[in-house]
């Protein structure tokens, strides 16, 4: 059933998963407002939805711009609906590989950058008591793999503030959901990656990790078809706080968390010792 026409905030929607969720929701008939650095990436669908769509130039580390931007979509649509903290991209590296830069770059572009979208977006959300946040986490956002060791830092965090800021703002008829996807054929490993300066005595681990990865993810998901994942979940009555997108992540989660299980039971003795 179709649900009233709906006012969506997109980070981040110069390709992939942003471009592909903003047109969905532009073709079913709601209005977006689309961030991208560049918003020439933009035109096509400017000229194609009209004033449906308000483009946004906004760099998400530039938190005085976040504001602004949550303010102009605001005042041009009259409210928000749904939010979408997608903007971000992957660092690669082994944890020792990175530079101080290349770690605080990851940090503010992933965590800080949905943390003020965030911020700028709750009081419109609480003013109207109703809304939704949708973070755009990973399965590396609740598992962890060689090489990505920043990325899985950054999502790890916004894991964990949202799952505080869902219990935070329920009250106020606020939802936020977790997305997070495996593997899906995006450029998030291609052109908007980012590479630490590599040393040398990692090369042999390097290759095993990259040939292990290529295995892991050798059938990604199809970025447009996720789009209808998205809208079964912001059209929910009872949305979920965290979400896979992708048939892979559930069996990734489900060994994960049977290890850690057992390796507390395990460690249990030792845990009770420490209470004295």
């Amino acid at each position: 059933m179709r649900v009233s026409e709906k006012v969506w905030l997109i980070t981040g929607t110069s390709r992939g998963f942003g471009r592909s969720w903003a047109i969905a929701a532009l073709e079913r008939g709601d209005k977006v407002a689309a961030t991208a650095r560049n918003t020439a990436s933009l035109d096509d669908l400017a000229e194609k939805y009209g004033d449906a769509l308000l483009p946004i130039a906004l760099d998400v580390t530039d938190r005085e711009a976040d504001f602004a931007a949550v303010k102009q979509a605001h005042d041009h649509f009259g409210r928000l609906d749904i939010v979408v903290n997608n903007a971000g991209y992957g660092q690669f590296g082994f944890v020792e590989e990175l530079s101080e830069q290349d770690a605080r770059d990851q940090i503010e572009t992933n965590l800080f950058g949905a943390l003020w979208i965030t911020q700028a977006a709750l009081p419109y959300l609480r003013a109207q008591r109703s809304g939704h946040i949708i973070q755009v986490s990973s399965i590396g956002g609740i598992s962890a793999f060689p090489l990505v060791g920043a990325y899985h830092a950054s999502k790890w965090a916004l894991e964990g503030f949202s799952q505080a800021l869902a219990q935070e703002v329920v009250s106020f008829g606020v939802h936020v959901t977790l997305i997070e996807p495996g593997g899906f054929d995006t450029d998030w490993a291609g052109p908007s990656a980012k590479h630490a300066a590599r040393l040398s005595d990692y090369d042999e681990v390097r290759a095993a990790v990259e040939a292990e990865r290529s295995t892991r993810w050798a059938n990604p998901g199809n970025p447009e078809a996720s789009a209808a994942a998205l809208l079964k979940v912001v059209d929910a009555e009872e949305p979920p706080l965290r979400v896979f997108f992708g048939a892979s992540p559930l069996a990734t989660a489900k060994a994960d968390y049977e290890s850690r299980l057992r390796t507390w039971e395990q460690w249990q003795p030792v845990a009770e010792l420490a209470q004295g």
